[in-house]
């Protein structure tokens, strides 16, 4: 979780000041802000939990892209407007189902991460969703554009319903949800909006996957020689 809303809360931030207009541009900008907020406290449950004496600072800039267990979808490139809205619409309706399954985890800190996040994460549900159907059903550019977005990310939303025997072992305890079983609501999310955009689900169920193995593309070293560099090359910096 904290992998996923740390490598795109980084992505949006990419956006900001290259924004298409002022307002997409701060509200890009305030999503990324919430994402790494959220990242703080999913890195600081891993600290406490490894034991190791590495803070939630050490976990995000001194690992590197073999041990980051986020999703493929969230480190691809931003691309155009349109593909950054639909690749945050498609992550927005999984992070509210599965932050809504964690809110019911058996680990309370788990939980109380759930109830804080969630709030944040309907808002922006609801910004990408009125986004999609607005450039899907808008101009003919926009909606050629909506669909090469849609066409190009669908086959990575897939990894989000992949799980492993880590994803069984911790079904089974209760602490987080079977990845599979959160299918159906994005479902339920995510088709009506792509239907009201006027835009066509691909066909296929193929899934990229690896991401959550540490198998990443070449996307996610380079972003991360960016986001690490200020730590690699001063450590232990501070302001």
């Amino acid at each position: 979780m904290g992998d996923t809303t740390l490598v795109l809360g980084h992505r949006l931030s990419e956006w900001c000041g290259h924004g298409p207009v002022l307002e997409e541009d701060i509200g890009v900008a305030n999503i990324a802000l919430d994402l790494i907020g959220q990242t703080q406290f999913w890195l600081g449950l891993a600290r406490e939990i490894e034991g190791r004496g590495r803070s939630a600072d050490d976990l995000a800039f001194l690992r590197d892209v073999w041990d980051f267990r986020n999703v493929l979808l969230v480190e691809l490139p931003n691309g155009d407007f349109g593909q950054t809205i639909m690749r945050q619409f498609l992550f927005d309706a999984w992070h509210v189902a599965m932050l809504r399954a964690l809110t019911s985890s058996s680990e309370p800190r788990v939980a109380e991460i759930a109830v804080k996040a969630i709030k944040e994460a309907h808002y922006h549900l609801e910004k990408s969703a009125d986004l999609v159907v607005r450039l899907g059903d808008g101009t003919e550019e926009s909606h050629r554009r909506m669909q090469a977005a849609l066409d190009i990310l669908w086959p990575y939303a897939g990894e989000f319903f992949l799980g492993d025997a880590t994803d069984a072992v911790l079904a089974e305890a209760g602490i987080a949800p079977d990845p599979a079983s959160l299918r159906s609501a994005w479902d339920a999310t995510v088709l009506p909006v792509l239907a009201e955009a006027t835009l066509a689900v691909p066909a296929g169920t193929f899934a990229q996957k690896g991401g959550r193995r540490g198998i990443h593309t070449e996307h996610l070293g380079r972003m991360l020689a960016e986001m690490q560099f200020l730590q690699r090359a001063y450590p232990g910096a501070t302001w």
